[in-house]
């Protein structure tokens, strides 16, 4: 299944009301299982992100739909890049003309 790394910012909102993240991780754990994908993992991280998410989901189309209902929610803004593993990196590589 492909995985998907999401760099993750507090909106004003977001941040003001962090201390309910915990429910809001499990209603986004929740969402991900319902569209057939799973959290990996996520990450507390300094610097110009707040939040690092790692997730596996079956297509392109499913992180879309779950990048836009979570933003909707106005609590975080969102950044989500395609990722490939270690494995799936050395195929393409190797594919190389």
């Amino acid at each position: 299944m492909p995985s998907y790394v999401t760099l993750v910012k507090w909106t004003d909102q977001g941040i003001r009301t962090v201390k309910d993240a915990p429910k809001r991780v499990e209603n986004f754990e929740a969402a991900v299982k319902a569209a057939g994908g799973r959290l990996k993992d996520l990450y507390l991280v300094m610097g110009e992100y707040d939040l690092v998410v790692i997730t596996e989901a079956p297509n392109d189309e499913a992180v879309m739909r779950l990048a836009l209902a979570t933003g909707m929610l106005g609590n975080v803004r969102t950044t989500t890049m395609r990722a490939f593993g270690r494995d799936d990196a050395l195929k393409i590589i190797q594919s190389l003309p």
